[in-house]
């Protein structure tokens, strides 16, 4: 499993590497390190089988040519720059109006974690980008805008593996957002979230 999650990757950095920003490229697309340590972070969390779907969803783009990278951040610019977005939003595979009820149930469920753990770890949170799609800028990505872009990338069958199993995380009282965070704060040092709130107060 942890091979197979390093191999995706490595595939996302590639494809990555590809996209073209309007001002040029841009910084976080010379961090690897960084890249590594948030893709993970997520990625550590899935079962198996959607790994395994997002894998075959990646090389599947690679096989007709097309990056999932820059889809996912081209269907961010109908929120960041809706004016860039209408010149490209034709080469997008189309999304039907099922599916993009199923995300926004997804979304909805996803942000309101983030709203509790910012009121829980301002300090952590004081990092992290916007919450909600209202606050996007050109320059600003919210990480609801962020989760609708990277739900719409992946093929139906890996989407509803996800929807299905955020639904499940929910029935069960956990939430992806701490899980992802008691992943990535450990990668970065720190005992514990608790540790690095405490240690990134102001």
């Amino acid at each position: 499993m942890e091979q197979l999650i390093q191999k995706i990757i490595e595939v996302e950095w590639q494809q990555f590497q590809l996209v073209q920003n309007e001002g040029g490229r841009a910084a976080c697309q010379n961090d690897w390190t960084t890249f590594q340590i948030m893709r993970e972070s997520q990625f550590v969390n899935w079962p198996l089988e959607i790994l395994e779907s997002y894998a075959k969803d990646l090389m599947a783009a690679m096989d007709k040519d097309w990056n999932l990278i820059f889809e996912k951040y081209t269907r961010m610019m109908k929120s960041t720059v809706p004016e860039k977005y209408k010149e490209l939003e034709h080469i997008l595979p189309p999304i039907s109006e099922e599916r993009t009820a199923r995300m926004e149930k997804t979304i909805a469920i996803q942000t309101k974690w983030l709203e509790e753990f910012a009121l829980k770890y301002p300090n952590l949170m004081s990092e992290a980008r916007y919450i909600h799609t209202k606050d996007d800028t050109e320059y600003e990505t919210s990480s609801e805008t962020y989760l609708r872009g990277e739900l719409a990338s992946y093929s139906e069958e890996t989407e509803k593996m996800y929807d299905a199993y955020i639904e499940k995380l929910q029935s069960e009282g956990k939430s992806i957002v701490v899980m992802t965070y008691e992943h990535m704060v450990k990668r970065y040092g720190y005992k514990s979230i608790e540790d690095a709130e405490a240690k990134m107060q102001k």
